[in-house]
């Protein structure tokens, strides 16, 4: 889940985004299966570590994404997941899994020597960062996620199947329009038929609809877009549905089930008071029990990265962690 990424503008000082940055590195990764990713670098080659997943399935990365951390600080790393943004073959969903995300997610950090990494994910990005971290607990120094959503049948019946509507009647009303009656009892399976019915036309056609329900409960103070490029959202639409038909290829519950290998890992969780998509429940069970984890539930906010008070919180997230990695001063010491 989660596409929107706009740019809200700032100064990098008291949770504000940091400036825009150039990246220092852009390369093509073979990971195999036919796939090729697209990976850049930015902020400070010797810095600290980051791997910035995104959201969707499908979502694609974002120069916006740079601006959350403090360049001459951290060596930030992003990369389009398997079939969408600037990785190829796009829309394919063919060797294109979890685990496979999970692998490429390695792949990158020993391709470029990047050791222990803060993982930066939010919504499906959160989801990744969660599965990878149980995967690889020896791999990841911290966790910081936004909007959390861990893929279980639960989380996604309230989203596709009508506890959201109770919110946006007129926006699923919008969703359904497009399906059947007979077929409206699983949306996921009826818009699955139809993104994956070899005709690229009517693939497009409902694209849009499945795109635009998720980014219109996005955020509080910004509306979801009425359309976008159709390559893009048919690429978007196809790799979601694809991983919500197989239920992210996780065992329900299984995040939870098995908390316990990165329970030693410290992790911030910025959630949304009034998140939409992925409600605070979500998150509120990740970080019950868990000592290292923290919860920060942002007031007057929804879903999107883009909200200034989720951006804002985030940031300072980042920076928190910058200055608590630098040596304190010595009396007499200029500032």
């Amino acid at each position: 889940m989660d596409r929107l990424a706009g740019q809200i503008g700032g100064t990098p000082s008291h949770g504000r985004l940091h400036p825009m940055v150039e990246p220092f590195d852009q390369r093509q990764l073979d990971v195999g299966d036919g796939h090729v990713l697209h990976v850049e670098q930015s902020g400070n080659p010797d810095g600290v570590p980051v791997i910035v997943l995104h959201g969707g399935p499908g979502g694609g990365c974002s120069p916006y994404m740079r601006r959350f951390f403090d360049p001459g600080h951290f060596r930030v790393v992003l990369f389009d997941q398997r079939g969408c943004g600037r990785s190829r073959p796009h829309a394919e969903v063919a060797a294109n899994t979890t685990q496979h995300l999970i692998a490429d997610i390695e792949r990158i950090r020993r391709e470029l020597g990047l050791g222990r990494v803060i993982l930066f994910g939010g919504s499906w990005g959160a989801t990744l960062a969660v599965a990878h971290a149980e995967a690889h607990p020896e791999a990841v120094s911290a966790l910081v996620l936004r909007g959390v959503f861990l893929g279980r049948k639960s989380e996604l019946d309230w989203f596709y199947g009508g506890g959201a509507a109770r919110f946006f009647p007129d926006r699923w009303a919008e969703f359904q329009s497009v399906i059947p009656e007979s077929e409206r009892g699983d949306m996921i399976a009826a818009y699955h038929r139809r993104l994956f019915s070899g005709e690229r036309g009517q693939e497009i056609r409902h694209a849009l609809p499945w795109l635009i329900w998720e980014n219109a409960l996005a955020g509080l103070e910004i509306a979801g877009p009425g359309h976008a490029p159709p390559d893009y959202a048919r690429a978007f639409a196809r790799l979601e549905n694809h991983y919500f038909v197989h239920g992210c290829f996780l065992e329900d519950e299984q995040l939870l089930r098995d908390r316990h290998r990165i329970e030693h890992i410290p992790a911030v969780v910025v959630q949304g008071r009034y998140d939409m998509v992925c409600p605070p429940q979500t998150a509120w069970q990740l970080v019950d029990g868990w000592n290292k984890a923290e919860l920060r539930l942002v007031p007057a906010s929804g879903h999107a990265l883009s909200e200034p008070r989720i951006a804002a919180e985030l940031v300072r997230v980042m920076d928190g962690l910058r200055d608590a990695a630098r040596p304190p001063r010595r009396a007499g010491e200029g500032i």
